[in-house]
């Protein structure tokens, strides 16, 4: 079998030349060794670089030399010597190389290891900054933007010019293989995806699968349902901060199809995302599908579903939390509209207690839609346009105009609802 072929190559073939540049290093146990940043080594180091030296001189013409320094190469990368690595490059090693179980290259190692000098030596070297292991299919790139703690070789590759936009045969991008590691408890890729978005990473990239930008965020979201409350509230925190990366980048998230629209999902659990959907409206997400309009998907179709749909009486505290939410989201999709859009059959049939202020509510919109819309809501709408992004209420308050003007280009319940991010 070529796989066990490969085995015995690495045992009676050159791991003893491997074994010779290791020990020339005084490295004899890789996975126990002493730390190489300690004293002994450093003190030691211009000796040790010059056995090496001496050591490939005499080997040079061994056979199995290239496949030994080469796999060497693989272990000063994972170890960050640059320097013994810089050697092997200059006499023979194969910067393509595989790593014969893993078939990752040095600078796939160098950068599972976080090892951004090493990252840096391998491409001036020529390894190419792009190149896929065969298994996987994973590029550097992609490999530095899954781990918070490969940054510093998520940054050194930018540098170096890796393609930011490059994908794997799924359509996958460095920008989604960060997103789709994250779980907003343990891994936080909210820097790796901000360095990402920085370099120029496409905010509409989608992979094969439909998968976008929003798919994990989304997903999280539905964790937080029914979760522990503190690893919800992390979930949330991570959601809203990453979410704000991707508008202040320009990733629209009221396209369709509905189950990979951000805005869509919060819209239909308004009371659970009620902080990240007032953000999305408060940045100037559409409250309708942004391609196809109302006639897709309607925000103000979903609000009222939600009411009508809720088994509550008037001394249900759950209810009226979901009431007072729903005014605020109802206003502030108003206030984002010149001329209101409602969708087409927009009937609605509330029961329970609060059936009558259900029913106010819709017929308040109604007649909004069957006017012109006055001066006065242009003024509003404009004003707050302009200050958008989030949050415009705070930008509101700080403006230097009479605190009745203020109010009134407030949203109408922002001092209600008390949210915490």
């Amino acid at each position: 079998m070529p796989f066990l072929h490969g085995f015995r190559r690495i045992i009676f073939e050159y791991q003893p030349l491997v074994d010779a540049i290791l020990g020339s290093l005084g490295i004899q146990d890789p996975e126990r060794q002493e730390p190489l940043d300690g004293p002994s080594y450093v003190a030691s180091e211009e000796s040790r670089i010059l056995v090496l030296t001496e050591l490939l001189e005499r080997k040079a013409h061994s056979p199995f030399y290239q496949e030994g320094v080469s796999n060497a190469l693989l272990k000063m990368a994972e170890l960050g010597l640059t320097r013994a690595a810089d050697v092997l490059l200059r006499n023979g090693a194969n910067l393509n190389f595989e790593d014969p179980v893993t078939y990752y290259t040095a600078l796939h190692i160098a950068v599972l290891r976080n090892q951004p000098d090493m990252v840096e030596l391998l491409v001036r070297h020529g390894a190419d900054i792009n190149r896929r292991d065969r298994i996987h299919e994973s590029s550097p790139l992609d490999l530095a933007s899954e781990e918070p703690e490969r940054l510093p070789c998520l940054q050194r590759l930018l540098d170096l010019g890796a393609d930011v936009n490059a994908a794997d045969k799924h359509g996958k991008t460095a920008l989604l293989h960060a997103l789709a590691s994250s779980d907003g408890v343990q891994i936080y890729n909210t820097e790796n995806i901000r360095l990402l978005l920085e370099g120029g990473a496409d905010v509409k990239a989608t992979t094969k699968d439909g998968d976008t930008v929003f798919t994990c965020i989304i997903f999280l979201l539905g964790e937080t349902v029914g979760g522990d409350k503190e690893e919800a509230q992390m979930i949330s925190r991570f959601c809203f901060q990453v979410t704000q990366l991707l508008l202040a980048h320009g990733a629209d998230p009221s396209e369709c199809p509905a189950h990979e629209s951000l805005t869509h999902i919060c819209l239909k659990s308004f009371k659970l995302h009620f902080p990240l959907l007032r953000f999305l409206l408060e940045s100037g997400a559409a409250y309708n599908c942004s391609l196809h309009g109302a006639s897709c998907w309607s925000g103000f179709h979903i609000i009222f579903e939600r009411l009508c749909s809720h088994p509550g009486c008037a001394e249900d505290e759950s209810h009226v939390d979901l009431l007072r939410k729903a005014e605020t989201v109802l206003d502030l999709m108003v206030t984002n509209s010149q001329k209101l859009q409602l969708p087409e059959n927009f009937d609605i049939h509330p029961v329970g207690s609060l059936a009558e202020k259900i029913q106010a509510l819709h017929f308040s919109l109604r007649q909004l839609e069957s006017y012109p819309p006055s001066l006065k809501h242009l003024c509003r709408v404009y004003i707050r346009l302009y200050l958008q992004p989030w949050p415009v209420d705070a930008k509101v308050k700080a403006l230097p105009l009479p605190d009745r003007l203020k109010w009134y280009l407030l949203s109408e319940h922002s001092g209600t609802v008390e949210e915490d991010i």
